[in-house]
């Protein structure tokens, strides 16, 4: 089963989270694309959806979707994302595609958080994908040079601008063996608007798709 199977095998999955008279918030990604596609089928049990990215909301709005504000909206019952890596405890790491602000906001708001994923992306310890961090732009060399102290590379991902107007690094080799800690300890750099760590808010439900169909872990 190639990975675009998994990933629709997974967000199908999701769908059993959202009950009639639902607030959904939507993620952002190639994963969540395969959900947005299925959405449709269960509309009729959708009051309220919003978005974490620009792109997401397109898509929706293509499937003929009006897309609120969290403000318009308040509570979210369920937030359906996906994720870079994901362990047991259901810690992610998430913003690859650039959204991870708008996502973590989301996440936050949500009564119930869903992530779906394929089986390449659970993994033992944090570390093969490069950590996003969001940074304002006149930060961007001072956080960098912190994340040289704690002996990781960040690197500026050029050409890219995030939906609020910041600009991603993405951070290699660095020692995430503690996602909590390292979570809280990266909150309180200057400059850093929210970094890639899920763990503090991490997903409620962990939907992993593998050769055999798709298998739930909860925390």
């Amino acid at each position: 089963m190639d990975s675009s199977n998994k990933k629709r095998n997974a967000a199908k999955a999701s769908l059993e989270f959202i009950e009639p008279g639902t607030v959904i918030g939507v993620g952002t990604g190639s994963t969540v694309n395969e959900l947005i596609k299925l959405l449709p089928t269960v509309k009729d049990r959708i009051d309220k959806v919003v978005s974490s990215s620009k792109a997401s909301s397109t898509l929706l709005q293509e499937q003929g979707f009006e897309v609120s504000t969290l403000n318009e909206v308040g509570p979210v019952d369920v937030y359906i994302d996906g994720a870079d890596e994901a362990n047991k405890r259901l810690h992610l790491i998430k913003g690859g595609g650039g959204a991870l602000t708008r996502e973590k906001v989301l996440a936050g708001a949500a009564r119930r958080f869903v992530c779906i994923v394929d089986e390449s992306k659970l993994v033992g310890m944090f570390g093969t994908f490069p950590l996003p961090v969001e940074v304002l732009p006149m930060a961007q060399g001072y956080v960098s040079r912190q994340f040289v102290k704690l002996r990781a590379q960040p690197i500026w991902r050029e050409g890219f601008v995030t939906d609020n107007g910041n600009h991603i690094l993405d951070v290699h080799e660095l020692n995430i063996s503690n996602p909590l800690e390292m979570e809280t300890r990266l909150n309180q750099i200057p400059g850093i608007l929210t970094v890639g760590i899920f763990a503090h808010r991490c997903a409620d439900v962990l939907l992993i798709a593998d050769e055999s169909g798709v298998r739930e872990m909860r925390a």
